[in-house]
C-alpha cells in the first residue's frame, strides 16, 4: 500500500463528504456548517502550495482537490469540515498558490482572473482582493489574493514578475503607489517613492 493512500478514518470521511458535494457540482457550503471540533488531523499544507499527509506528499492531485473544497478558515486556524465533523489541519502560509493569470482589458477598466494550484479561479476585485505583505528583514514581497471565503492564494513568482510588468503609478489614500487595476480597485503594491 502506498503511505499517501494510508488515511485515516476521519479524513476518509472528510473525503466521502468532499466527494458528495462535488458529485452535486460546485463547493461545498463550508460556510454554514459548524460542526463539533474533532481534533488535528496531521495534515500540513507548505508554502509551495504542496499538501502532506503524516509527513508524506500527498501524490493525488483529484484528493487534494477534494480536501482543498472542504476547507475552511475561521480566525488563524484551519479546518477540513463536513456537515458532522471538523478537524484542524496546519498551512504554513496560505492555504492555495495563484500559479497563472489572465488579463482582460486594460486601464481601470482591467480584469485579473488568477488560477490556483488546487483548481480555484477568481477575478481580483472587492470580493478577491490583493494584498502585498514585506518580510521584514529582507523586505521581500509576498503577493497574494483573496481566492473565496478568507481563503487566500500565495501569488507565485513568475506571475507576480508577469504583475509588475502591468502595474501602473497612481495615487491611493494620498500617496504614489505602483499597483494593480482590477475589477474595478486600484491594488497597491509597493509606494512609488521606493521604487525611485
Amino acid at each position: 500500500m502506498n503511505p499517501q493512500d494510508n488515511v485515516t478514518p476521519s479524513a476518509d470521511s472528510l473525503a466521502r463528504e468532499a466527494k458528495k458535494a462535488a458529485k452535486k457540482g460546485g463547493l461545498p457550503p463550508v460556510h454554514l456548517w459548524n460542526p463539533p471540533f474533532c481534533g488535528d488531523l496531521d495534515i500540513r499544507i507548505k508554502r509551495d502550495g504542496t499538501w502532506f499527509y503524516l509527513g508524506t506528499p500527498i501524490g493525488r492531485a483529484p484528493l487534494v482537490r477534494l480536501f482543498s473544497t472542504i476547507l475552511k478558515r475561521e480566525g488563524d486556524r484551519y479546518y477540513l469540515v463536513t456537515p458532522v465533523e471538523k478537524v484542524g489541519i496546519t498551512v504554513d502560509d496560505a492555504p492555495f498558490v495563484a500559479v497563472d493569470f489572465e488579463v482582460a482589458g486594460e486601464g481601470e477598466g482591467q480584469a485579473l482572473t488568477f488560477h490556483t494550484n488546487v483548481g480555484d479561479s477568481a477575478t481580483a476585485g472587492p470580493d478577491h482582493p490583493i494584498r502585498v505583505e514585506r518580510d521584514a528583514e529582507t523586505g521581500e514581497p509576498a503577493p497574494y489574493v483573496v481566492i473565496r471565503a478568507g481563503l487566500e492564494a500565495l501569488i507565485d513568482r513568475k506571475s507576480f514578475y508577469r504583475l509588475v510588468d502591468l502595474g501602473v503609478h497612481a495615487t491611493h489614500e494620498g500617496q504614489g503607489w505602483f499597483g494593480l487595476w482590477s475589477g474595478g480597485v486600484f491594488w497597491p503594491l509597493i509606494p512609488s517613492a521606493e521604487l525611485r
